[in-house]
């Protein structure tokens, strides 16, 4: 009987041992996965890391590439579009003026009462519908012929019900956010199209006089008085509101800029002749590249699967286009070197499913058990049951990232001020003379639209603390960052009014 209690204790000793090495096994590679996924995280963080030192180089590149295509076409990767926009509306504006946004598969037109005061928009209303689905593929003359048709449709149930007595000629600004060669502040030949947008026979082609002979054609008396892009329009309201209005930034699903460069400035560069006040310019920054840009294998990878490899560089690190995706692009990455998210899921290989408000929304997940990661988690990425550590993860990735786009983006908007001499480093414009006179800093406002910047917190905190950084904090509080909603529609009927022929 001794022999048996010894033989099973024996036993339930040796058990107890494999049970153990089992269990210290498990630990051991528990640890070890943890460790990979807190690898990834660590090397995303320094790859995207933006100290102020480097932020600087990217003012300067940007400022550099600013020069550069302001000093010859192609120049840089920067566009730098003449406008042709010299007139940016004063508040002295009086009249009821028109605006037609098509920027994709819907359009607006717009009608906007002005009172000759500054901020003194009496009323405007708007009438929206989508673009047939034909007629992105139809020809010039038909796409044309509808909206000039919806257009004087609008102007008469407006003019009617309110019983306005119908000008001589109304005047019309267009909003038309595909790429363009501006000719003039009113005219300009269509590039390429995009959007889905394909009628090819307005390809080259003056876009505002397409639209000018659709609306001759139903007999409708209005002329096409400016043709612009959905950034200046920005800048025209920033500066209705605001003369100190010097630039203005969409920070959307894309992004880009614009400014007010001064005349000897364009004079120089290009040979052209203009006010006194200067010229808008679009600078279409989406493009904008530089090697003090912090570039991951996660940039490099989404940039290769885009349809526009090597281009839109600078959007592709900072726009609500592509910032869910990177998040997306590392949690894979994550799961594939470790467990911690369980078996790999199928919909982590899926582009974009991973939008921009989700991890906004993750991002800024504030409950005790980060319930809306994980709701988000296993909804869209079909992710289930992943611990509150790991939800914490996919915190962090999403600061990592959003924190890199909105210093980036901060630089940027400083590398414009470092151009027209706003930002303190130097010259009368900025405050300060090589002698050493001090003369006041200038005020300096910056138009800003888009819903990346409007509705996502944290993108919006870390760029204005980014601004606060790079231009210290005797330079910084001279400057401001307004948002601005509505340039597309407003800000073109706003500039037909101060490009109108009857004033």
């Amino acid at each position: 009987m001794g022999k048996v209690v010894v033989v099973l204790a024996a036993g339930f000793a040796v058990a107890t041992c494999v049970v153990a090495s089992v269990m210290v096994g498990r630990s051991v590679r528990r640890r070890r996965r943890w460790r990979r996924a807190v690898g990834v995280l660590e090397e995303l963080d320094e790859g995207c890391a933006t100290p102020i030192g480097r932020l600087r180089q990217v003012v300067d590149a940007m400022a550099v590439e600013m020069h550069a295509g302001l000093a010859s076409e192609g120049g840089s990767k920067l566009k730098m579009l003449l406008t042709h926009v010299c007139n940016l509306p004063t508040g002295k504006e009086k009249g009821t003026y028109y605006a037609l946004d098509l920027g994709g598969t819907n359009f607006r037109v717009l009608r906007v009462q002005l009172g000759g005061q500054r901020s003194a928009i009496i009323g405007h209303d708007l009438d929206r519908q989508p673009i047939p689905q034909n007629l992105m593929t139809s020809t010039s003359e038909e796409l044309f012929d509808f909206i000039a048709t919806s257009l004087k449709n609008f102007v008469e149930k407006e003019e009617n019900f309110s019983g306005a007595s119908q000008q001589e000629r109304r005047e019309l600004g267009f909003t038309f956010s595909f790429p363009v060669k501006q000719t003039s502040s009113s005219s300009g030949n269509l590039i390429q199209w995009t959007k889905g947008f394909s009628v090819e026979d307005m390809v080259g082609r003056d876009v505002a006089e397409c639209l000018q002979q659709a609306i001759s054609r139903k007999g409708l008396d209005m002329r096409v008085a400016v043709l612009i892009n959905d950034t200046v329009g920005t800048l025209a309201l920033g500066h209705f509101h605001d003369e100190d209005t010097v630039a203005a930034v969409i920070f959307g699903t894309g992004t880009n800029a614009c400014y007010l460069e001064r005349a000897d400035a364009i004079i120089k560069g290009q040979g052209l002749v203009t006010t006194s006040g200067g010229m808008v310019v679009n600078m279409e920054w989406g493009n904008f590249w530089s090697s003090h840009l912090p570039r991951t294998s996660y940039d490099m990878d989404l940039d290769v699967d885009s349809p526009n490899p090597n281009d839109q560089g600078f959007e592709k690190m900072i726009s609500g286009m592509y910032l869910g995706d990177i998040v997306r692009r590392v949690i894979l990455r994550m799961s594939q070197d470790s467990d911690v998210f369980g078996p790999v899921s199928s919909k982590l290989h899926v582009p974009f499913i991973l939008r921009t408000p989700l991890i906004a929304a993750m991002h800024e997940d504030d409950s005790a058990n980060l319930s809306e990661v994980a709701r988000i988690l296993n909804n869209t990425l079909e992710i289930p049951n992943v611990t509150l550590n790991v939800r914490k993860l996919v915190v962090k990735i999403c600061d990592v990232v959003t924190r890199r786009a909105a210093r980036l983006a901060a630089a940027g908007i400083v590398g414009i001020l470092k151009k027209i001499g706003r930002d303190g480093s130097g010259g009368i414009a900025s405050g300060k003379t090589k002698g050493g006179s001090q003369y006041k800093m200038r005020r300096t406002v910056v138009a800003i639209e888009g819903g990346l910047y409007t509705n996502y917190r944290m993108f919006r905190e870390y760029l204005n603390e980014a601004i606060g950084q790079i231009l210290g904090e005797d330079v910084a509080p001279h400057v401001i960052i307004k948002v601005t909603e509505d340039g597309s529609g407003i800000g073109a009927a706003l500039l037909a009014a101060s490009h109108s022929s009857t004033l």
